[in-house]
């Protein structure tokens, strides 16, 4: 079944329809939301805030863009504004947990010090500011195109490029001293 027909369908009503939508959306409103803020509790309620959300909007959503698209912006919205909720609450820096992601490998050395750099990586973009970890998040995580990003953060295409850079930069200073340390 389509978006459109799933729209539709939960808009007259159809909870399974609903249900249907959530089951193809919600590991890309997670990994959106983990990228923002880390695998934590706020990210697992704000994944679950992006489809209430939705619920309640969805009346109002024109179809202009595509539902993942439209969800994807929710689901940064509602990640910058947890952001500035612990930005207040002055625990913005503290250590993120551990995201969990092991490839397979038969020397169980490797795959720790896999994890050790995933969480590495992790930590660094999760100490960019907002506007430049929302542009990484969906540029270079979520694969999404430079006009795409523009259009889900509102901003110029110039503006995408130009943060796409500066946090590329300001991640390669934060993670040198660790790819120096390997070599």
């Amino acid at each position: 079944m389509t978006d459109k027909e799933l729209i539709k369908q939960a808009r007259e009503g159809s909870n399974q329809a609903f249900e249907q939508i959530i089951k193809k959306y919600e590991s890309q409103v997670a990994a959106t939301v983990i990228g923002m803020l880390g695998k934590c509790d706020a990210a697992d309620d704000v994944g679950q805030e992006v489809f209430i959300r939705f619920h309640k909007s969805m009346n109002r959503f024109r179809e202009d863009s595509a539902l993942g698209t439209y969800l994807t912006r929710i689901a940064i919205n509602l990640s910058l504004n947890e952001l500035q909720r612990r930005k207040r609450r002055l625990s913005f820096f503290s250590k993120p947990e551990e995201n969990g992601i092991v490839e397979p490998s038969n020397n169980p050395h490797d795959a720790i010090a896999l994890n050790e750099r995933q969480g590495i990586v992790q930590n660094a973009i999760l100490k960019l500011e907002p506007k430049f970890r929302a542009v990484i998040v969906l540029r270079l995580i979520e694969g999404y195109s430079s006009e795409e990003t523009a259009g889900m953060l509102n901003i110029p295409m110039g503006t995408v490029l130009s943060r796409l850079s500066r946090a590329q930069k300001k991640l390669k200073e934060k993670l040198t001293p660790f790819i120096e340390e390997e070599v």
